[in-house]
């Protein structure tokens, strides 16, 4: 089946916009000619780049994102991170929380300063490119789901009149504590997607009840379909099942279920 062409005047939740939006996150991790090449074909005439680059001892080499514009839509995508580098220092509980948006509850260290470092230029970039009232979508992959989660937090919470049209995430981490998650769900619940795939290690970290999730869970089943509901049982079989896909390697499970291509992929599927 050939896939649909982005529609850059989607408004709210739709499995083809779920799809474009994980290849948008998918896209972050390419090189900066790369992105300016496939956003182009997109129909996405404007991009800007935003990277920055830390010192130890940040446990994270560097944020980057791209923020990609034409006449009617606005995106911007944050890069993630590899899965056992993310999951080190996520398990780290010495790490002191940092204030969450507009001092709304907290969040993990590393986001707080991962989004301190990039959202400024962020922030100015779609001012400056939205210039004809676009729509406005945070997505991103890994460390990116819990980022493009925090930005359109972030915005909201310091400019209510402008608020994100969506934010979808993809194997997001734990990454607020309950204060900013009950903001977050109360501000953006209609308008913020949060995908996890089966067995995907990452969106378990860092442990609960420090920090936890936001609401509006697609859960992507072992068969790769995406529900809006699971029951516990029905989860805990469904997992189950997916640890058994590779009889041979069941531990790494919960790494190849959070790699981006998987999603992508899945989601590809859905729009049959």
């Amino acid at each position: 089946m050939t896939a649909p062409e982005i529609d850059h005047h989607a408004a709210g939740y739709s499995p083809a916009h779920a799809y474009h939006l994980a290849r948008a996150a998918a896209l972050a991790y390419k090189d900066e000619p790369e992105i300016e090449r496939q956003t182009a074909a997109w129909g996405f005439d404007r991009v800007r780049h935003h990277r920055t680059r830390f010192t130890p001892p940040f446990p994270l080499q560097h944020t980057q994102a791209y923020t990609a514009a034409s006449d009617h839509m606005i995106i911007t995508a944050f890069r993630g991170t590899e899965p056992a580098e993310i999951r080190d220092w996520l398990s780290d509980a010495t790490t002191p929380p940092w204030p969450g948006p507009a001092k709304t509850g907290y969040v993990h260290y590393g986001f707080g300063e991962a989004l301190e470092s990039v959202y400024p230029a962020v922030n100015d970039t779609i001012a400056e490119l939205r210039t004809n009232g676009q729509s406005i979508w945070f997505t991103g992959h890994s460390l990116g789901g819990a980022l493009a989660m925090l930005a359109g937090t972030r915005m909201h919470l310091e400019a209510p009149n402008l608020t994100a049209d969506g934010i979808y995430t993809f194997g997001q981490p734990r990454t607020c504590d309950r204060v900013l998650a009950a903001a977050c769900n109360e501000a953006l619940g209609k308008r913020l997607y949060r995908f996890v795939n089966n067995n995907d290690i990452v969106p378990q970290l860092p442990p609960e009840p420090a920090y936890t999730h936001v609401d509006s869970l697609r859960y992507i089943d072992g068969s790769g379909k995406v529900r809006e509901s699971m029951t516990l049982l029905g989860g805990l079989a469904d997992r189950a099942k997916g640890l058994t896909a590779d009889p041979f390697a069941p531990a790494t499970d919960g790494i190849r279920d959070h790699s981006i291509s998987k999603y992508v992929s899945a989601l590809g599927k859905n729009l049959t």
